[in-house]
């Protein structure tokens, strides 16, 4: 049937251009678009290759020619794997053909490449520079008006011109007018640029018309060829396009656009002489097949249908990629109850690794998704759970915006990537009632206090702190219990040349944005008795500088008898410290010997001993302010190369509870542990260093124990911290494990104080003891927690491996467990079983850090899925508000309604349905919330229906909830408490009265002490503050 037409010339087409093409190609990043509507694919045009991509949309449109070419096998055209093989005679161009027929008709994509079958024809670059038209004005011909105007319009700034002077120039470069040369044929010149709106636009008043830049000249050269074909199929051939059984279709085919056209679009489409007419027939007769109708994959080769099913699967997997990549942003988890609210904004209680969870979904989605998937991923969230957009601002972490509709897109509800999103309750975190958005900004501030102590030395006292942005000014006298007070403001955005300027009274009771003060602004706040050594003149210019003292203060703080306290030493940045002290002990009068063996040493503004200034240095290099107070002390002063360090023993140091010692720099970390151990008194082996931090928190421990104080950047001045307990290896948790027996309370209620009392362990851990709580007839002896020991494994371990090993420790070789299968570990939150750890995954997936383990012994292997929730279920026994033994069970919560969990407990007690009844238990207040009945929620704004789920608000049912059952039957009231929840609620209620009146008393106690005298010592964390002075780069 095709003679000749396959045959290759050998001799012309060298062998390394065989076997192209074999692989599907996209050079774009993005993968191919599929088909759009009409379900047929066009060609990519290559570049001068409109005429070959009509004929061969002819010919595959024509089934008799592509279904012969399709029975052509291996035994006539070979195959592409061996076209490279030269003593293989491949025919490719038929093998090409074939696969481009079969992306036409299979694969879903919106333009096929002819790529490979213009590679076997040996075709090259070269060939696309020749097709490439010459669009210049000299080389077009007078009759051809679509290039004409193109070449006129392309030499127009903006390719834009009024249609009137377009037919002006067209007349000065062809000296004939359109009317007289052209309008018989085409029309007037407006309704031609009309019907070519491919290449011109007119304007909507149609009085100006641009060149459309997008459109190129090959493109252009391809319109004028009119290298479009117009094909009429019906429904066994456009099997994606089908409204009727026989309805017939027209499709233009514009290379790689496909689209349907009318009938009577046709003829005005390919009117005129420019257009190029290729007449194909086919005889009328030919009946196709029944089974080839509405059948893509009819007749073609089970290799070819393998490989396009194949890269089918290919594309859909690369777009599912990429729509995930441009669908998918990361958005910052910030949980309410691991912050705190702390100096005017919120602040994480331990870490921002621990209080920050990473989640990955997808823009498209809603925010009740969004919800959705943040209550699975914190299993143990209980209560409302509001989610807010916050930000991160200089003092900390700060609530925008609340987010709301729950129908609305992540986008439209204006989230972006890398959001901060911040899960609380909507009303307080941590006991404090949390205000919202930008009005109420936290704003840090640098205050400066001159009170009337002060003023003999004419240096304010500064610290940093934090104020609402729409509190008044006047709130920052209140923070300083300050009555009255002349205030002055620098920093503001009015504020010329950065400098001071005075507030007037009535400006008090502005707010601080309104005086436009920012984050980094200052205040001064001078004491009305301070007036008259004001620190700023009329202009706001400082006139009492460090250069005007010329002296320093030295307190006695020898033992020696002195008839001084504390003298002042006349000095100037440039003096000696060595020259200052003995200056001091001589007019000290203190004993000669002082001279070999003391030091100066500064002190702080609540009365602590810094470290020793070298003798050697000048008070500018000491970073040592004019005016400053340094204390006489008995010892030497650190040499260059020596460090003098704080330390103290544990994690809480009270203030004046810190060592002192001094050590060389080139000293490793084991040793000077040892000499912290010496000092102190305390027995060495399992102790670790860590290093405080601004805080004075404990901090991240030195691990690398061979390492020096240098190479590790301890300075003098910095504390180091004793801690108990050997620090694991690198890479290695060390995890407290303990045994859970699960008892069988009568009553419920009572405080966990009552349930499990726990002495102390080595290592700072508890042990459980016998409760012996009074007046329960069914409690067991046993306690339900006993500690079984440390164990270190590594973080890359599984979870059975952990229980392999804790398996072999010697305090749970008693209880005989046959395999870690028949174990069950939880986490311990304050003393309980939290979270259930589920499969066999590596420790680190779980995010334990120092979390402790709690081990269950089973009767019988466990293995829950993904959706099965764990519950403790307990009958109620009549008429003794006492409950029987526990029982687990696994509830599939796909699900997760009411009535599910309804029947499936009614069915384990063989109870009927309707007379059962069934509510959840919170230990921590003591309190039973029953489940409702109903199945379906009706809203009243939406009316619409919404199923309820008992993995939501307000049951917020997880592993390990205390399910009770009760039988209608028996008893018909509401009332699942017993009698130790009546005792754990009044014990609460006096716990709560307790606190309010330790709080109020110790509000008392702080607002005198303020008004009284100053007292020494450091402050507490929360009143903490942090001096940066930006000279001393270490």
């Amino acid at each position: 049937m095709f003679g000749d037409l396959f045959e290759e010339d050998y001799s012309s087409v060298s062998n390394n251009q065989y076997g192209r093409g074999r692989k599907l190609r996209t050079t774009a990043e993005e993968p191919p678009a599929p088909r759009e509507f009409t379900k047929l694919s066009g060609i990519r045009n290559q570049g001068g290759t409109c005429y070959l991509n009509s004929l061969l949309q002819t010919l595959h449109f024509t089934p008799e020619f592509r279904e012969a070419l399709f029975s052509l096998g291996p035994e006539e055209l070979g195959s592409l794997e061996e076209a490279d093989n030269p003593d293989a005679k491949a025919r490719v161009i038929p093998l090409q053909l074939q696969r481009l027929f079969a992306q036409l008709l299979l694969l879903d994509q919106d333009a096929a490449s002819t790529a490979g079958l213009t590679d076997s024809f040996g075709w090259t670059g070269s060939e696309e520079k020749k097709s490439q038209p010459d669009v210049n004005l000299e080389g077009v011909q007078n009759e051809d008006p679509l290039m004409l105007l193109k070449a006129i319009l392309s030499e127009e700034e903006n390719n834009l011109i009024f249609v009137d002077q377009l037919g002006q120039k067209l007349l000065k470069k062809t000296g004939v007018s359109w009317n007289k040369k052209y309008r018989k044929q085409y029309g007037p010149l407006r309704k031609f640029l009309q019907l070519h709106s491919q290449l011109f636009l007119l304007s909507s008043d149609k009085n100006t018309v641009s060149l459309l830049k997008n459109y190129s000249l090959q493109a252009e050269s391809d319109f004028q060829r009119k290298e479009k074909q117009v094909f009429k199929t019906l429904n066994s051939e456009s099997p994606g396009w089908s409204d009727g059984p026989s309805c017939p279709h027209w499709f233009d085919l514009n290379d790689s656009r496909v689209q349907p056209i009318e009938e009577q679009e046709i003829g005005r489409q390919f009117q005129g002489r420019e257009s190029a007419y290729m007449l194909f027939y086919r005889k009328s007769q030919l009946q196709r097949p029944p089974e080839a109708h509405a059948n893509p994959r009819y007749k073609v080769p089970c290799h070819l249908l393998s490989e396009m099913d194949a890269a089918n699967m290919e594309l859909q997997t690369k777009r599912a990629e990429c729509d995930s990549t441009n669908n998918n942003f990361e958005l910052h988890l910030h949980l309410g109850p691991h912050y705190h609210f702390f100096n005017g904004a919120l602040h994480p209680v331990v870490s921002e690794t621990e209080s920050v969870w990473q989640l990955t979904i997808d823009k498209r989605k809603t925010l009740g998704d969004l919800r959705q998937s943040i209550f699975q991923l914190l299993d143990f969230w209980e209560g409302d759970m509001v989610l807010s957009v916050a930000k991160f601002v200089p003092a900390g972490l700060h609530i925008y915006q609340t987010l709301d509709g729950d129908d609305l897109t992540l986008c439209e509800v204006e989230i972006a990537d890398q959001e901060d999103i911040f899960v609380w309750n909507g009303v307080e975190v941590g006991g404090v009632r949390i205000r919202t958005g930008r009005d109420c900004e936290p704003l840090l501030l640098n205050v400066l206090h001159l009170a009337a102590g002060g003023a003999a030395c004419g240096r304010p006292a500064e610290a940093p702190r934090v104020f609402p942005a729409d509190a008044e000014l006047g709130a920052v006298l209140a923070a300083l219990t300050i009555p009255a007070g002349a205030v002055s403001i620098c920093g503001r955005e009015a504020a010329a040349e950065d400098g001071w300027l005075a507030v007037p009274e009535d400006g008090l009771r502005k707010t601080l944005r309104e005086q436009g003060l920012r984050d980094g602004s200052s205040i001064l706040v001078q004491e009305p008795t301070t007036a008259g050594n004001s620190l700023l003149t009329k202009q706001g210019i400082w006139i009492t500088s460090e250069n005007e003292v010329d002296w320093v203060q030295v307190k006695n703080f020898c033992h020696s008898e002195s008839e001084e306290e504390q003298v002042r030493i006349s000095a100037t940045v440039n003096t000696v410290v060595f020259d200052i002290r003995i200056k001091a002990i001589k007019e000290l009068k203190l004993m000669k010997e002082l001279v070999e063996s003391s030091c100066l040493r500064p002190i702080d503004r609540n009365g602590k001993l810094l470290c020793p200034v070298p003798d050697s240095s000048t008070l500018k290099e000491a970073d040592l302010r004019m005016g400053r107070t340094l204390g006489l002390c008995p010892g030497k002063a650190p040499a260059s190369c020596q460090l003098f360090l704080f330390f103290a023993v544990g994690s809480d140091v009270q203030p004046g509870a810190e060592m002192e010692v001094i050590v060389e720099e080139t000293i490793s970390v084991r040793d000077c542990l040892k000499i912290m151990l010496e000092k102190s008194g305390l027995p060495g082996g399992r102790w670790h260093l860590r290093k405080m931090d601004w805080c004075y928190e404990a901090g991240e421990p030195l691990r690398e124990e061979d390492a020096t104080l240098k190479e590790l950047m301890i300075h003098s001045g910095d504390t180091l911290l004793l801690i108990e307990g050997k620090l694991p290896p690198p890479g290695f948790l060390k995890v407290p494990v303990w045994w859970y027996q699960p008892r069988g309370p009568a009553g419920h209620g009572k405080s966990h104080q009552d349930q499990t009392h726990r002495a102390a362990s080595p290592g700072g851990l508890c042990r459980a003891a016998a409760p012996g709580a009074p007046g329960d007839e069914h409690v067991d002896t046993e306690a339900p927690l006993r500690y079984l020991g440390d164990i270190e494994i590594s973080e890359g371990a599984t979870l059975l491996e952990l229980k392999s090993q804790a398996k072999s420790l010697p305090s749970l070789l008693a209880w005989a467990v046959p395999a870690p299968a028949f174990l069950r570990a939880w986490t311990l939150d304050s003393g309980r079983p939290g979270r259930l750890l589920r499969g066999n995954q590596q420790l680190r997936e779980y995010k334990l850090g120092r979390t402790e383990i709690c081990l269950e012994p089973l009767q019988k292997e466990e293995h829950l899925g993904p959706q099965d929730v764990l519950l403790r279920t307990q009958m109620r026994l009549p008429g003794q508000r006492v409950y029987a033994r526990p029982v687990d069970v696994v509830w599939d919560a796909t699900r997760g309604t009411a009535a599910s969990l309804r029947q499936r407990l009614a069915e384990l007690y063989s109870l009927p349905v309707e007379k059962t009844e069934i509510a959840k238990y919170f230990p921590d207040k003591s309190v039973w919330l029953p489940v409702a009945r109903w199945n379906q929620q009706v809203t009243k704004k939406k009316k619409k229906k919404k199923q309820d789920n008992l993995q939501g608000p307000p049951y917020y049912l997880k592993d390990g909830d205390i399910i009770g059952i009760k039988n209608l039957l028996v008893e018909e009231d509401d009332d699942f408490g017993t009698i130790g929840d009546d005792i754990g609620r009044e014990s609460q209620a006096q716990r709560t009265l307790g606190r309010r009146k330790s709080q109020e008393a110790t509000h008392v106690q702080s607002r005198d002490t303020v008004s009284g005298a100053e007292m020494p010592g450091r402050p507490h964390k929360p009143e903490a503050s942090l001096s940066i002075h930006v000279g001393s780069f270490r």
